[in-house]
Parts: C-alpha cells; structure tokens; sequence
C-alpha cells in the first residue's frame, strides 16, 4: 500500500524582494510554509545580513569586541570587513544618530553611507536608530543619497510611515515596516503603507523581534501567525517577507554577556553567546523570517549549515 504524504492547500505566494545594484541578493518567492519544500517552491534560500554600525557601538559586548574593535572606528573599514568575511549583504544601523545617543545630523550619515556604498558592491541595508522622529529626518535623507543602488531602508513605524515611504518611492528603494508584535498591527501598518503608493511587492514585515528566553516564544506566534495568514488564509496585506533583527535583541541579554567566573554553571561564554544568537536566528527562520540581520560570523556559520541542512 502507497501512502502518499498529505498537503496543504495554499492560496497566496511571498512576493520576491530582490535588491542591490552591483551584486544582487534575493529572498522571498516561497508558496509554502518555512522548509516545507514537498508542498511548494522555494526560489531562495534565506538571507543573512552582518551588521555594522555608523560608529564604535555603544552595546557591543566582550566577544563581539574581540572580531570587530579593530576596524569600528571607521564604517568602511567595518563593511570591507564583513565582505571579506563572506557576507552576503551588509546592513549599516545609524545608531549615532539617536538623540540619546551621539545625536549626530543627517548629513553626517548621508556622508557614511555615500563612502560605504561606494566602497563594497555588496547589497546594502539601511536602518535608522529606532526614533521615530529622528528617523523621519534622517532617512528621506540617506534615501536619496542611495538613489539608484536599490536598497532596503527602514524602519518605517506608524509614527513616521508617511515620511519614510514617500522617500523610499522616491529612492526606488524596499522598505521594512516594523509594527509592535501584534498580527493587526502588521496588517494595518502595510495597509497604510500602500496606500501611500508604495508598491506592496517591495514591503518587508518586521513584526519586532526578542531573544531566546526573552519573550521569544510570543514573538514566534505572531511570525508564525502572519505567515499563516498570508499564505494560507489568503490575506493579502500579511503575505510579504519578514525580517529578524536577532542581533540587535540577543546580544543585549545577560547570557550574552555574563563572566563564566560569574555564572559558572552557564558554561564558556564564547560558545553560549554564539549559541543565543544562532538558535534565535534559526528558530525565527521556522517561524517564517527569509530574511536574518546578524552579528556573529560564527553564528552566522551555524545558521547557513542549519539551513543547507533543512534543504
């Protein structure tokens, strides 16, 4: 007797994103649920994307220190770093920015991305500090400056959507939309976007993200809600790609830091905190991320074995 493995019915697919103007990267075009390759298509693997930042980081710890101080300093020598490193696309965080942070202008920024994009071939990310109303002012900006070199920006929030996506049209850019780790909010957050005019087939959900231990299985609901709605429900405005920032929340936590003389039992710190970053980033794939933002390049290692692995 045959058995012949049951399969869902699906009647939506993740739209593509594709994006750098040098060399390309894509992710997104699946018609199935994550890994489910026996039900659907899968055009691409996942994409990961090493982090830099636009200054000496203020949060990173000891072993992130150890791989990146010598070159921080300066963010083209950061990106020329992670290209040599193997990345297959380099996302910048204009965390100086922040007006809790350095503050600094908008034309600073423009000034690094300018140098940065002009320096790597390798598809490029662009984030804001995360303040609304400083984003607002800074990426309209950094948007124009990329024009032409088909970027992702982000991230546009209810408080500044507007702004940040007319400028994003107008850049020809892609564009992360980030909502408070709620499925209606996702949902409402796209609507507004495109009704704006912004072409919903380059819109990426970023849903907020956590780290293990911290909150991680609400955050993975709700992923794994959104992914459910768009494929299988047929819900239009929840059917987009999704972005993990899994750096950015892990290497935050005290299990990515804490002194093996101070937690004996947690065991090496190298290996844990590689570990938090890699399993978060490999648990948020399953709950359907195509798309990582990572620190750790031995984290980064583990994940494309995971995922080599599962294809």
């Amino acid at each position: 007797m045959n058995f012949t493995i049951p399969k869902e019915s699906y009647t939506n697919k993740i739209p593509e994103i594709v994006f750098g103007k040098v060399k390309r990267a894509y992710f997104g075009g699946e018609s199935a649920l994550p890994f489910l390759t026996f039900e659907g298509d899968f055009p691409h693997k996942p994409l990961i994307a090493l982090e830099i930042q636009d200054a000496p980081p203020e949060d990173y710890p000891e072993e992130l220190a150890k791989i990146y101080s010598s070159v921080w300093n300066d963010p083209v020598s950061w990106a020329k770093f992670c290209e040599d490193l193997g990345a297959e696309a380099i996302c910048i965080r204009l965390m100086s920015t922040h007006p809790d942070s350095k503050d600094t202008s908008a034309e600073n920024a423009a000034n690094i991305v300018k140098k940065i994009i002009s320096a790597i071939d390798l598809p490029f990310i662009i984030l804001g500090s995360n303040h609304t109303e400083k984003d607002a002012e800074i990426l309209p900006i950094i948007a124009d400056v990329a024009r032409g070199y088909n970027c992702i920006i982000g991230k546009a929030q209810e408080g500044n959507y507007k702004t940040i996506a007319a400028s994003a049209i107008a850049g020809g850019h892609n564009l992360i939309a980030m909502s408070e780790l709620d499925v209606n909010l996702a949902k409402q957050l796209n609507i507004l976007i495109t009704q704006t005019g912004f072409p919903k087939e380059k819109l990426i959900i970023d849903p907020m993200c956590s780290a293990l231990g911290y909150g991680f299985e609400y955050t993975y609901s709700v992923m794994e809600r959104i992914r459910i709605a768009g494929l299988i429900q047929g819900d239009d405005m929840l059917c987009s790609p999704m972005v993990a920032d899994v750096g950015f929340y892990v290497w935050k936590t005290k299990e990515a830091q804490a002194k093996v003389e101070d937690n004996p039992s947690w065991g090496d710190l190298y290996e844990r905190a590689v570990m938090w970053e890699a399993i978060t980033a490999c648990s948020f794939l399953l709950s359907g991320a195509e798309l990582l933002i990572m620190r750790h390049p031995k984290a980064v290692e583990v994940v494309k074995s995971f995922i080599n692995d599962l294809i």
